[in-house]
């Protein structure tokens, strides 16, 4: 998402969040971030900083510095261990402290070898610093993550990512990994298995439809289900036009440049009925269900049994390979993204 694109939270050198303010995610509108105040402030006081935020309202909490941590922050973090939630202590903009660095040092930014050193050696710095910082405040054991403003991939944020992702309960485990975005093949795994998980349960929703001995019926919802799921799929593996643009953006490429290696999936804006009616025709496998399952569906007992199957063999046998294929095509998007930029 953009500094200043539409549900961006608002720049500003002056504080500029002084209630809660809740932004969406930009592809999965449903997954809520929330912007609090800053503590410490005149308004906020850390004594009643919890509960003017309604605390029990979130998941996990991560505390961003871009600077030092102050004892306000540990104060935070203390009570909301105490409450037993997640939190994240994470310093920003690490990039500019680099670049600091870098010129401080007067390291020749032409030579790779020499900036690389620099960065290791200040990367060192601002951890060991981020880490006596939050020790000398009285955290024990302090964990701090170190991400860049503009490159999501670089530092700790894959290690972030991943972090809180297995400290969440399964339920919201599945959905962080569905809705964070795409930064290794690892990331790519996690999102298969997700939604494989989700296809079976589709599968299964097919299925007890099926059950039901209503010629047609489980045709029309095995549709549905299909329409849906795929542009799920697309959704999740960052292949909509959406997740695309925002990458294109982040990456510095033309959006087109990531679109040409897409060779399996289609548009979401192309998945409708008739994309998967013509999936359906074109399937040997669903061919020969649908002329026994239009002859069984008269007949009480066994009709229910064979369609309850049959839905259930093609919902699952058709998000499976559509899964494959949109995996195949996100892992060419992610190579492609990761390439160096042509010089001109």
């Amino acid at each position: 998402m953009e500094d200043r694109g539409e549900g961006a939270a608002l720049p500003g050198v002056k504080e500029t969040t002084m209630v809660p303010q809740e932004y969406s995610h930009p592809t999965f509108p449903k997954v809520k971030i929330w912007d609090l105040p800053g503590i410490g402030t005149t308004k906020f006081s850390a004594k009643e900083y919890l509960k003017k935020v309604n605390f029990s309202k979130y998941d996990f909490f991560i505390i961003i510095a871009s600077g030092r941590f102050t004892e306000d922050d540990t104060k935070l973090a203390l009570e909301i261990h105490k409450k037993k939630k997640k939190f994240y202590y994470v310093r920003s903009k690490v990039d500019v402290d680099i670049d600091n660095y870098r010129r401080s040092q007067g390291i020749d930014v032409d030579d790779t070898h020499e900036k690389m050193q620099a960065e290791k050696e200040a990367l060192d710095i601002i951890r060991k610093d981020s880490y006596d910082n939050l020790k000398a405040l009285g955290e024990s054991s302090p964990r701090v993550f170190l991400i860049s403003r503009w490159d999501l991939s670089k530092y700790d944020f894959p290690l972030l990512q991943e972090t809180i992702e297995k400290e969440q309960d399964e339920i919201k485990r599945d959905v962080l990994t569905m809705c964070l975005p795409i930064l290794t093949k690892d990331s790519i795994k996690k999102k298969k298995a997700a939604m494989e998980s989700l296809i079976w349960k589709n599968a299964m929703v097919s299925c007890s439809v099926g059950l039901i001995p209503l010629p047609f019926l489980s045709l029309s919802c095995d549709i549905g289900i299909l329409v849906s799921t795929m542009i799920h799929i697309c959704k999740v593996f960052g292949l909509d036009e959406n997740s695309l643009n925002i990458l294109a953006k982040r990456v510095g490429k033309p959006v087109e440049e990531l679109k040409s290696v897409i060779e399996h999936t289609p548009s979401t804006g192309m998945i409708t009925t008739e994309f998967v009616m013509d999936i359906l025709k074109r399937s040997a496998m669903w061919g020969a269900i649908t002329v026994v399952e239009l002859v069984l569906d008269f007949i009480p007992v066994l009709g229910s049994l064979y369609g309850g199957g049959s839905s259930f063999a093609t919902t699952f046998y058709l998000l499976k390979n559509f899964l494959e294929n949109a995996v195949k095509d996100a892992e060419k998007v992610l190579a492609k993204a990761a390439e160096p930029k042509r010089r001109k």
